[in-house]
C-alpha cells in the first residue's frame, strides 16, 4: 500500500498554499507515495476576508476534519505567521484533536511544518519552534528538513525564506511571491519527509 502524506494547511493570501503545491510534488516524486492537499476550515466571516483583500480559497483542495488525520501515514502543516505564532485559523483546527490526543491516535506518526511570514524578522523560526509543543502532546515525531537541502540553505546575497525548522517564504505587502530557491526547499522538503515517511511505515 501507499505511503499516504497529508499536507494541511491555512493560506490567506495564497504564498502558504504555493508552497503546499511544490511540497506536494516533493512528495509525489517518491515511489510508492501518494502525496495529497487539504485545507483547514477558515474562521473569519467574509465580510472580514473582503476587508483584508483576500482572494477566494481553492476550491479544488477540500476542508479536512480532525478525525481524517488519523488515514495518513506522514503530515506536513503549513500556515502563515502571526506575531510569530501559527495562525489561529490553524490554531482552531488543532485545538479540535483533543478526541486524537486522548486517544494517542497521532502517536508515532512524523510531521513537518512550512510558513509565511510578512518579513525577515517575523517569524520564519520561532513560528515552528511555537508550533512544535503540538507534535509533542501527541507524541508525533518532528521531522525538520535541517541543513538538507545543501548549499542553498548558506544563500546570503538573495533573501530567502525558510529555516532548518522547514520551507518558508516572505510575504512582504503580498506582492511578493515564492522565489526559485524557495520553492526549491519547498520541493525538497516533500522529498525528504516522503522518505522518512515511508521508511517508518515500511
Amino acid at each position: 500500500m501507499a505511503t499516504k502524506v497529508y499536507i494541511v494547511y491555512y493560506s490567506t493570501y495564497g504564498h502558504v498554499e504555493k508552497l503546499a503545491q511544490e511540497i506536494k510534488k516533493g512528495a509525489d516524486s517518491v515511489e510508492g507515495v501518494e502525496a495529497t492537499l487539504w485545507q483547514v476550515a477558515e474562521t473569519l466571516s467574509q465580510e472580514m476576508l473582503d476587508k483584508m483583500r483576500a482572494p477566494p480559497k481553492n476550491s479544488d483542495v477540500p476542508i479536512i476534519t480532525p478525525n481524517q488525520l488519523t488515514e495518513a501515514d506522514g503530515l506536513l502543516f503549513g500556515f502563515p505567521t502571526r506575531f510569530g505564532m501559527m495562525a489561529s485559523q490553524f490554531k482552531a483546527f488543532l485545538d479540535a484533536t483533543g478526541g486524537l490526543w486522548r486517544t494517542q491516535a497521532l502517536a508515532g506518526k512524523p510531521a513537518g511544518l512550512f510558513t509565511s511570514t510578512g518579513a525577515q524578522g517575523g517569524g520564519q523560526e520561532t513560528t515552528p519552534l511555537t508550533s512544535i509543543t503540538q507534535f509533542v502532546h501527541h507524541g508525533m515525531i518532528y521531522v525538520p528538513t535541517g541543513y538538507t537541502l545543501g548549499a542553498g540553505m548558506y544563500e546570503l546575497e538573495k533573501v530567502m525564506g525558510g529555516s532548518p525548522y522547514g520551507a518558508g517564504t516572505f510575504a512582504g505587502d503580498g506582492s511578493r511571491q515564492p522565489t526559485e530557491l524557495e520553492l526549491a526547499h519547498a520541493f525538497h522538503q516533500g522529498k525528504y519527509f516522503a522518505g522518512i515517511a515511508k521508511k517508518l511505515k515500511g
